[in-house]
């Protein structure tokens, strides 16, 4: 199940000419796709985009309307060669991933693509996950887009530019025989705003047509001696053909006065936060009437001289925001005034950071420091600097990030660390998804990590000289790379590597998506594949699936047989349990339906005793789950304070499975809350209340003869 359903908003998707579409970017984008005639689309989830498939899988009733086919791919280098439906065939496809790490994932199939190029429009949506909110390395599509020639287009933030980039996107691609890619940033994903649609198009020839009346052409198909031709001809026809069909069709943009000494020239992505910097120093307003000349590059590689010579002629200096590095637009607008023999100064990155995100403090830092260099009268007052107190740094603790209350991944690194107590430290893989939260405290397990599904792969070089590795990953690492590079590569090599699949019963970590061995029953794609059955296939010997990974220890148990079990050959533990977070959202709902329909409702909840909680803490160290906080001991003879759990609790029971399997204190109640409870149960909770009223009246007296 996905984390977000979009069934009502896809009816959005069915607006013609002269309605005014509202939603969010990814439904823009949608919107736009149908408008211009798509006739495939495909990819794989992932931050900023998740929601984009998610998008496509609840318009799919639709798409089948309008013979468009949609493919929900295995992972990003089959959505790369997804596209080579376009090669050959005038068929517009578009497929999405995030970037740039589904960009590396996917890029054999896009080198080939983009060097034999296309016939069809061939549209690459990439959520460029870059800045403070990114889960990835600090890398940008761009590098890639300029190694393999392929168009990037970095569209200004607002729905009607967006939608129009899509659809100039393909004809782009079409006019220059090359697949071009659009960024879209999270800030763009998930804005708001409106713009007029347009009638949806059927495909002028569907994937069922072009499959029945196939064609081939030897210069298109990627080897010698075509691929030296293909070199050639990127330079020679293509890359000019781009550059013609940019310029006649001004997807760039001007704005402010015509005249200036000084001027910006900014990316696309980042326009909205340039406009809000100029704002704040008077010398913009909220509907971007700039007082500064802007040049406003929606398409960011390839560059068009002639624009950028008539922008910069004339100015005494232009400031480049680029964001990140290295700043390869800066560097080649350098190139294109110097050839031009234009002697503007160009002003980035000796103003700008070299790295990191440009938010609207920064920008509007590095304007300031422009303005006061070459427009001193245009400059802002400079800002009132606020110290901040000393002791405010080591007062406020770090929050970083972590796993959520109730997580079922929780419970499987407490176990590890009490097998880590008994058999030492131990080298563990880490793998992408949720997972790598038990690198940070409390567990700081996890040595590595090097990309979804290669958990297993990267533990591969430690062969045993007495102790195992041990890697983890997640059923949507498993199946999107995990399989192959991992578990087949494992048995292949016989490593003695221990690899825990977490089994979630969807792709957790990327908003709930279904995959191969998901138990929900699934309308349009096939489920229910156990990733055991899977992995014996491959070959594995040493198999065990545990239905229930808040049995700390049981889980315990199985990890240690694992790495001292005499049997030769990879080792693989299924975790299963359901992500709580999904859980919480869909049965959450459906609790509150029942109670206030007034049908009977249990939740359980914990507790910890403070009489018998010595203050350890030993509890909080094993599991570290934000529900656990301290209190002040009632005991005014004991001063260290004890557990306490808040009302954050989902009643997993992670706390006192931990407690029990770590042989700690019993400190740990549960209680379960009956909302609308029978008659029977209201009787025995009555006459229950009455014996202990009478127990602890009794002990109550006793104590009092005993004091006299």
């Amino acid at each position: 199940m996905a984390e977000r359903s979009f069934k009502k908003e896809v009816e959005k998707l069915r607006l013609g000419a002269g309605d005014v579409f509202e939603g969010e970017g990814i439904l823009a984008v949608t919107k736009a796709l149908l408008q211009a005639g798509v006739a495939y689309v495909g990819g794989y989830q992932g931050s900023p985009i998740s929601h984009l498939m998610d998008v496509f899988a609840d318009a799919d009733p639709l798409l089948r309307e309008l013979g468009v086919h949609f493919e929900s791919n295995a992972n990003e280098a089959a959505a790369g060669a997804m596209l080579a439906a376009s090669v050959n065939y005038p068929l517009r496809g578009a497929v999405a991933w995030k970037s740039v790490v589904g960009t590396n994932v996917a890029s054999d199939a896009l080198s080939n693509l983009a060097s034999g190029g296309v016939t069809g429009g061939a549209l690459v949506i990439v959520g460029e996950d870059y800045g403070e909110g990114s889960s990835i390395m600090q890398e940008r599509t761009h590098a890639f887009a300029m190694k393999s020639q392929m168009w990037l287009l970095d569209p200004r933030p607002n729905l009607p530019t967006i939608v129009g980039m899509v659809e100039k996107g393909f004809e782009l691609s079409e006019a220059s025989n090359t697949p071009v890619m659009i960024e879209m940033r999270v800030r763009s994903c998930h804005m708001t705003g409106s713009f007029v649609a347009s009638d949806n198009r059927r495909p002028a020839m569907t994937v069922g047509q072009a499959a029945a009346n196939p064609r081939r052409a030897l210069d298109r198909i990627v080897l010698p001696p075509a691929i030296f031709q293909h070199e050639i001809e990127k330079i020679e026809q293509r890359w000019p053909a781009a550059q013609k069909f940019v310029r006649e069709q001004r997807l760039n943009e001007w704005f402010g006065p015509e005249r200036d000494d000084i001027g910006i020239i900014v990316q696309g992505g980042l326009y909205n936060t340039l406009n809000r910097a100029l704002e704040l120093a008077g010398l913009s307003d909220t509907f971007g009437a700039t007082r500064i000349p802007i040049y406003c590059l929606n398409v960011v590689y390839p560059l068009i001289p002639e624009e950028v010579v008539a922008f910069c002629a004339g100015k005494r200096a232009v400031l480049v925001l680029e964001e990140g590095q290295p700043e390869f637009i800066e560097h080649e607008l350098s190139t294109l005034l110097r050839r031009a023999d234009i002697q503007t100064k160009l002003v980035g990155k000796d103003v700008m950071p070299r790295a990191g995100e440009y938010s609207g403090q920064v920008i509007g830092d590095g304007l300031a420091k422009f303005l006061r260099d070459h427009a001193p009268e245009r400059a802002p007052e400079p800002r009132a600097i606020v110290p901040v107190p000393a002791d405010v740094a080591a007062t406020v603790p770090q929050r970083p990030a972590g796993f959520c209350t109730g997580c079922p991944e929780r419970p499987i690194f407490a176990a590890m660390k009490l097998v880590q107590r008994e058999l030492g430290e131990m080298h563990v893989s880490a793998d992408i998804g949720c997972h790598l939260f038990s690198i940070l405290p409390p567990f700081s397990i996890g040595n590595t990590t090097m990309g979804y599904g290669l958990g297993a792969a990267a533990a591969s070089a430690f062969k045993p000289e007495g102790k195992r590795a041990l890697a983890v990953m997640g059923d949507g690492g498993f199946w999107h790379n995990g399989l192959t590079s991992g578990i087949g590569n494992a048995v292949f090599n016989q490593d003695e590597t221990v690899t825990v699949i977490v089994d979630n019963g969807y792709s957790a970590a990327t908003g709930g998506q279904d995959v191969l061995s998901s138990r929900a029953k699934n309308d349009t794609r096939i489920t229910n594949h156990p990733i055991e059955k899977a992995v014996r296939g491959m070959g594995v010997k040493w198999a065990r699936t545990l239905t229930r990974t808040y049995d700390v220890a049981k889980m315990r148990d199985l990890i240690r047989e694992a790495m001292t079990s005499p049997e030769k050959g990879p080792k693989v533990i299924i975790a299963q349990s359901e992500c709580m977070l999904n859980k919480q959202r869909r049965e959450k709902p459906l609790l509150a339906r029942a109670a206030k329909e007034g049908q009977r409702v249990v939740r359980e909840r914990f507790g910890v005793d403070p009489d018998t909680c010595t203050g350890d803490h030993a509890c909080i160290r094993l599991s570290g789950c934000p529900s656990l906080s301290i209190r002040d001991n009632p005991d005014p003879l004991r001063q260290h304070p004890v557990t306490h759990i808040d009302n954050s609790c989902v009643g997993c029971g992670n706390c006192g499975e931990v407690a029990h399997a770590a042989v700690l204190c019993p400190s740990f109640w549960k209680a379960s809350i009956v909302t609308n409870p029978g008659r029977w149960e209201i009787w025995r909770h009555r006459l229950s209340q009455r014996v202990i009223g009478w127990l602890q009246q009794r002990h109550g007296r006793h104590l009092a003869a005993r004091a006299f």
